[in-house]
């Protein structure tokens, strides 16, 4: 894949991906002991297009082809610190991509070199970034701990509800009933809702035991928009 495999640009991958995490924790969007270790473990550069490799550590969106990106690092890591993640967890994700948001949280909730534990499902509706997903995911190791499913990621995917935690990483009009559906007791679920284009709001909603679901906005986002039966029309 490229030349990032040798010995210099590995050196300068390395110090580019713990600059970049340093610069996150100095600024305190970074502070789960959790969230260092899996960024650390993740090599995003087996994520991003060849031609994009050196770029890997750039704390930006990267076009990953089909008119979607691989969210900036900062934006996925608030992601595994707003998630509260813990091992044993069933995740679901809305937005495969290029998996690689799918490796962080596996990493999370089912550590390398222990016993399997938590699983991560990703669905994704673009045959390409599917394929796309699920070669990157296998060579980076985490293909055991990552099923990607074909579908329309505005249902959720029932075959395996309820979870734990649900992240959504496109922008919907609304929160899709279904995925509030197949949210466990007590989980979470992470969401931009929205305008179709800038901005939107991301917003953490969490059910109780009686059923009860309740919303707190986080912060203003960007995300290309989800696409779907509950989301936006192709």
């Amino acid at each position: 894949m490229g030349d990032y495999t040798t010995s210099n640009e590995s050196n300068r991958l390395a110090e580019m991906k713990e600059s970049t995490l340093q610069r996150l924790i100095a600024s305190g969007t970074v502070s789960l002991e959790e969230t260092k270790r899996a960024y650390r473990a993740v090599p995003r550069e087996l994520f991003v297009p060849n031609h994009l490799v050196r770029d890997a550590y750039v704390d930006t969106p990267l076009s990953i082809g089909e008119g979607q990106t691989i969210s900036a690092i900062h934006m996925c890591l608030i992601y595994l610190e707003l998630l509260q993640l813990e091992k044993g967890m069933k995740v679901l994700e809305v937005g495969a991509g290029s998996g690689y948001h799918a490796a962080l949280v596996a990493e999370v909730v089912s550590p390398t070199g222990k016993p399997l534990s938590g699983h991560v499902i990703t669905i994704e509706r673009k045959s390409a970034l599917v394929n796309f997903a699920q070669k990157n995911l296998k060579r980076a190791g985490y293909s055991d701990r990552v099923t990607v499913i074909e579908a329309d990621g505005t249902l959720g995917y029932p075959d395996e509800a309820s979870y734990d935690r649900i992240m959504v990483a496109a922008a919907a009009p609304h929160t899709p009933q279904p995925l509030i559906d197949q949210l466990k007791v007590e989980g979470l679920l992470l969401i931009p809702v929205g305008r179709h284009h800038f901005w939107q709001d991301l917003l953490l909603i969490s059910k109780d035991k009686q059923g009860n679901v309740k919303e707190r906005k986080q912060m203003s986002v960007a995300f290309v928009p989800l696409i779907g039966k509950e989301g936006w029309a192709p």
